[in-house]
């Protein structure tokens, strides 16, 4: 079977093509190429001409007893949302103020205290350029990240972080994103700053994160672990045959069998793996032995208080699916499946 003919297409069509949009998608990815370098230029420039007032601009958010008002409009403002809760997350308390609404009366979250933090490209923001009378009345400092130092916002600032004129990646040189990649980064260096000099450590963290699988990976093994009443437990003098009979019907049944003494102190463990070998052994006569001639004796263990990080790590480096939760005394508390933790190993 022949192939298709080609549609030919005029000369003249071709460069309307070209022009028009992106024909295939390997110009598609060069394009791709192009604007991440271009972005990534513009961060390697910034990171070698950090402006003069950010430790200013640090000191200022550091000695603040009230919050951080962070404003700005257009994608202005979702990077200073998303500073805004950057600084929440490390304990820095703040708060987004959009422009449009502070006039309206949203100022009045603004308090005596406070400081502002204010994304504007231009510096010459029209509802920007609206609140500044006003944060000059509240004697409220100001700390501008603005691609311009000689514009109106940088004239009303206490601390200015000038990243300076640069082109946007986009083809038309119009649509934000090399300016706003810039101010996300001086919004995450701010932060991450702060969080350091603040000597923020992990168990702060957690305080602000108790959600989510980074709030699992930084909270106590105590908070995620399966209780010892969800677990399947055994006297060491009973058999594998009665711990299996007497426990087959339970909910939400576990891989192992915590084995313990007559103080609650684990001694063993019995996996399901373990059942399986005896029955590819054909090691029936075990079966009704005291479960401790067969268990696991002295197994991996976790202490109560240790973080859920620790008790992944444990797990993946072990290569084991349970971990039992253990008290200063050895008694049995619990017990981390693997199934409970494996979406966390990584997550945010």
């Amino acid at each position: 079977m022949s192939a298709p003919a080609r549609k030919y297409v005029e000369p003249n069509r071709q460069m309307e093509n070209l022009q028009s949009g992106l024909t295939t998608k390997f110009e598609q990815l060069q394009l791709a190429t192009e604007i991440i370098k271009r972005e990534a230029d513009a961060l390697k420039n910034l990171a070698a001409n950090l402006p003069d007032d950010f430790c200013v601009a640090t000191d200022l958010i550091l000695d603040c007893d009230g919050c951080v008002i962070v404003t700005g409009i257009g994608k202005a403002g979702w990077i200073g949302q998303k500073t805004s809760a950057s600084l929440a997350s490390v304990g820095v308390r703040s708060h987004f103020l959009h422009p449009a609404e502070a006039i309206h009366g949203d100022l009045g979250r603004v308090g005596p205290n406070d400081i502002v933090l204010v994304f504007s490209n231009s510096g010459e923001t029209g509802e920007i350029l609206k609140l500044l009378p006003s944060f000059k009345k509240f004697q409220t400092p100001i700390i501008a990240i603005t691609g311009k130092q000689d514009s109106t916002l940088s004239a009303h600032s206490t601390a200015v972080l000038n990243y300076g004129k640069t082109n946007e990646a986009c083809h038309l040189g119009l649509a934000p994103s090399t300016t706003t990649a810039l101010m996300l980064a001086l919004g995450d260096a701010l932060t991450l700053v702060v969080s350091k000099t603040k000597q923020l450590q992990a168990d702060d963290f957690a305080k602000f994160h108790p959600g989510g699988s980074l709030g699992k990976r930084l909270s106590l093994v105590e908070q995620v672990m399966r209780p010892i009443s969800e677990c399947r437990i055994a006297n060491e003098t009973a058999t594998v045959r009665e711990i299996y009979i007497q426990q087959g019907g339970r909910e939400r049944r576990t891989g192992v069998v915590l084995i313990i003494d007559q103080k609650s102190r684990l001694t063993g463990i019995f996996t399901d793996s373990d059942l399986a070998k005896l029955l590819e052994k054909q090691q029936d006569e075990l079966f009704d032995e005291p479960i401790r001639n067969v268990m696991t004796q002295s197994p991996i263990t976790i202490a109560a208080g240790s973080k859920t990080l620790l008790a992944i790590e444990t797990l993946a480096c072990r290569n084991l699916s349970e971990l039992p939760v253990v008290d200063a005394d050895g008694r049995a508390l619990g017990l981390i499946d693997i199934t409970d933790v494996v979406n966390v190993r990584s997550g945010q």
